[in-house]
């Protein structure tokens, strides 16, 4: 049994079978997704989705389903599955599922009376085209299979309907056809690896319902068309591979191209192994540079989300070369850029927001602590101490250093934090003024970019931060500090008493502004308020404005975001302020904590993590269905840990 596997029971009942989603990608944008029963319940979901830059920065649908029907003695079987009105299935290809497997590639087994057929699928690398291979495991007369190709060719964030303009012709291409419905669009190739009979009888298929967009209050009814039907022959023991992708591809390269793309996956065996894949699914190469997306299916390439998720999504996973390539030929020439003012150069979103560069300071933090300051003063020494000059001397946008040595930001008018949603374009989280972890951020930064000014022997310049630190440290007790936990921000003469999770990275980096008594009552009450199986609420159930279920319209969702469900990216920051304050102690409970994420693995996306949960049990996942920065978190949590036991064994030596 691998660890990812799901039997018959699970997958015929609909209620608990839907919910279980895939996402494999090609590291460069293109995606494959849909439930473990091949019904696509979101209008993200699809065989084949891709970026299309000529169009737009979003993703396409080109190729939404491929139904496969079995044929034995003239009676057909069809294994495909679509939702229409009142809760209406059809044709019900889920109750022929035996076994759903994803422990190296996706794999699906059917029994249809005497004959079982096997169904892998895998994108291949760096090329926006998807794989699926059938191998008829057993038969005892002869068998045909017939595929039906459900096509969409629309922008993920909108849905199709029956039109004129949409073009029903196709062209002939080696062992398959190639269709376009629209002009603008690239032709999508769908071709077999041995010959397929094509039968061309477009149609349009009506008004199939995606029930996730339903929930969140969105349109979810869709038409698609269907150009026609492949059918072919098959015997006993052989295996046919169906190609799709916008070029035409050499049909007797498919079986030692889908070969070669197999012996490049990792199993998922545990926990970690699934978080290492993972996380590898969010690189996004674009020509010589590289991103780390932030998430699927909707999310694009953001700066905050980049830096935070980088360190453990490329050197804490062993790949290095993926750090190099994301942090050192891409990212550095972006900050660059900001700094320098050349906005028009940055592909990454968000690179203004007041904590970007204070989180890219502490990625360097990371990098130093994985290899060694020596390195990192090498590669990072010169560009962090510009970013803390260029802060000092008041030249970001969007950030005012006052007198007293804290950062004060404007987040009234435009969130200024990652806590951003938003109601008629204005904040619903309004933090503003002075924000607690921009300011423990700020301070880190100052400690750290010290030490790197130290290493390059610019001592007169590291005087003058050390002197600016101690100047932050002792105003941001001053100002923060309630006597209990720390206020979460103080503008004017208001000082904001919620308990939120933002306090928690004022314990938990390297250089903290705190005493130990009050890294230790910052712990004690997000373990007592806000701590979760799934990591820390975004707000305290005492409070009045609580809203832990993330459901109903958008607007309602956007109200709740950040006001009570649970973001797995402070699982990090708080494991690692509990081991600071209770050491050997704690290294039980924070093994304890991650079982709470090993259940996800095998939960609505399967081997990643979702981007928030419900604040109140059974914290139900929502959100973005895979999250770079809940996958790091853990990832984090899971290092850090490693770390100690490393630690405990040297001191044991």
């Amino acid at each position: 049994m691998s660890y990812l596997n799901f039997d018959k029971t699970l997958l015929i009942n609909l209620e608990r079978s839907l919910s279980k989603e895939m996402i494999r990608t090609n590291r460069a944008g293109a995606y494959n997704s849909t439930t473990l029963v091949d019904c696509n319940t979101r209008k993200y979901h699809g065989q084949l989705v891709l970026p299309l830059p000529e169009l737009s920065d979003d993703n396409y649908v080109l190729l939404s389903s491929l139904d496969e029907t079995v044929i034995q003695h003239g009676a057909e079987f069809n294994l495909g599955l679509h939702k229409y009105g009142e809760n209406h299935f059809s044709p019900n290809g889920h109750k022929y599922i035996r076994e759903f497997n994803c422990e190296v590639i996706s794999k699906t087994i059917y029994r249809v009376g005497g004959v079982i057929l096997s169904k892998e699928r895998m994108l291949v690398s760096f090329e926006p085209r998807v794989l699926i291979r059938y191998t008829l495991m057993e038969a005892h007369s002869p068998t045909t299979l017939r595929f039906r190709p459900f096509m969409a060719f629309r922008n993920v964030n909108e849905l199709t309907h029956e039109n004129e303009r949409a073009d029903k012709g196709y062209k002939e291409a080696t062992n398959g056809i190639a269709c376009r419905m629209y002009p603008e669009f690239p032709e999508l190739y769908m071709q077999f690896s041995k010959k397929a009979d094509y039968h061309h009888d477009p149609h349009w298929y009506k008004d199939i319902e995606y029930p996730k967009e339903q929930e969140r209050g969105f349109e979810y009814k869709e038409d698609q068309l269907v150009p026609g039907y492949f059918e072919m022959p098959m015997k006993k023991g052989e295996s046919v591979i169906f190609s799709a992708g916008i070029t035409e591809v050499n049909v007797r390269t498919l079986k030692s191209v889908w070969d070669k793309e197999l012996l490049r996956r990792n199993a998922r065996t545990d926990m970690f192994a699934c978080l290492k894949n993972s996380a590898a699914q969010f690189y996004k190469r674009e020509g010589d540079k590289c991103y780390l997306l932030a998430g699927y299916p909707w999310f694009k390439a953001s700066a905050r989300e980049e830096f935070f998720a980088l360190p453990s999504c490329t050197l804490m996973i062993d790949r290095p070369e993926y750090w190099d390539v994301i942090m050192n030929k891409t990212a550095l020439d972006e900050v660059n850029a900001f700094l320098e003012g050349r906005y028009q150069d940055i592909r990454l979103q968000g690179m203004d927001e007041p904590d970007v560069l204070l989180w890219f300071i502490r990625a360097v933090q990371q990098y130093a602590m994985h290899y060694s300051i020596e390195e990192a003063t090498k590669l990072y020494g010169d560009i962090c101490a510009r970013i803390v000059a260029f802060i000092r001397q008041n030249q970001h946008p969007r950030i005012f250093l006052h007198s007293n040595g804290l950062l004060h930001v404007n987040g009234t008018e435009r969130p200024a934090t990652w806590m951003n949603a938003v109601e008629n374009g204005r904040p619903i989280t309004p933090r503003t003024g002075y924000v607690v972890e921009i300011n423990a951020l700020w301070y880190n930064a100052l400690c750290f970019t010290t030490e790197l000014l130290r290493k390059m022997h610019k001592e007169h310049q590291a005087d003058l931060l050390e002197y600016q630190a101690a100047l932050t440290q002792h105003a941001f007790a001053d100002i923060f500090w309630n006597g209990v936990y720390l206020y979460d921000y103080v503008i004017d003469a208001y000082q904001d008493k919620e308990v939120r999770p933002n306090q928690i990275w004022a314990v938990s980096l390297p250089y903290s502004p705190l005493d130990r008594k009050q890294q230790k009552a910052v712990v004690d009450i997000c373990t007592k308020e806000l701590l979760t199986p799934r990591g820390l609420r975004t707000l305290s159930p005492k409070s009045g404005t609580y809203r832990p279920v993330y459901i109903g319209g958008q607007l309602e969702r956007d109200r709740n975001f950040h006001n009570g469900p649970v973001w797995p990216c402070t699982i990090a920051a708080y494991a690692t302020a509990y081991m600071k304050i209770y050491k050997q102690s704690g290294v039980g409970f924070i093994e304890r904590m991650l079982v709470g994420f090993e259940v996800e693995m095998s939960e609505l996306c399967i081997g990643t993590l979702n981007e928030l949960y419900d604040g109140n049990p059974p914290f139900k996942g929502h959100g973005g269905m895979s999250y770079a920065p809940s996958v790091a978190a853990v990832i984090s949590v899971i290092d850090t840990l490693k770390q100690y036991y490393n630690n405990i064994e040297e001191d044991v030596k």
